[in-house]
């Protein structure tokens, strides 16, 4: 078992079967040596997860739903490309935070995502990273994150 697979079993996280595209595009996108993945929404119990940050959701609650987007787009990543071994490092993260034009821990959101990227890759899982606050996410979703890896 690789050493990834063996991180995601300590974590005690079971890859979902990746989920289809909602609309006009693919969920992974290959070109030379970098792995592009579409944007993937929080989900809970196989729903959107709706919401939004300094109105009906708080910090802590963001953070989880943007390390359950994490787990989902491992889970992409496996399935586009056979084995996460393939993975040479996380390069970028681009997280959008559905929230109030008041609230400003949109960066605080995205880290429940960059620490479990660092922790299933270790150093490989480092990147680099923007988070925006945004009015509305497709399906009133909270968190939405998309993630270009290279291979």
């Amino acid at each position: 078992m690789s050493t990834i697979n063996n991180r995601l079993k300590t974590l005690g996280i079971d890859l979902p079967p990746p989920g289809p595209p909602a609309a006009a595009y693919v969920m992974a996108s290959t070109t030379g040596n970098t792995v592009f993945l579409s944007g993937h929404i929080a989900k809970q119990d196989g729903k959107p997860w709706v919401g939004k940050l300094g109105k009906d959701m708080n910090t802590e609650t963001g953070k989880a739903a943007a390390r359950s987007i994490a787990i989902d787009l491992i889970s992409t990543l496996q399935n586009h490309l056979g084995s996460l071994d393939k993975v040479k490092r996380i390069v970028k993260v681009m997280g959008l935070v559905n929230s109030t034009s008041e609230y400003t821990e949109q960066h605080l959101v995205i880290n429940g995502c960059s620490e479990l990227l660092f922790e299933v890759f270790g150093e490989a899982g480092r990147h680099a990273r923007s988070a925006f606050g945004v009015a509305q996410i497709p399906l009133g979703a909270c968190v939405e994150i998309e993630l270009i890896a290279e291979i």
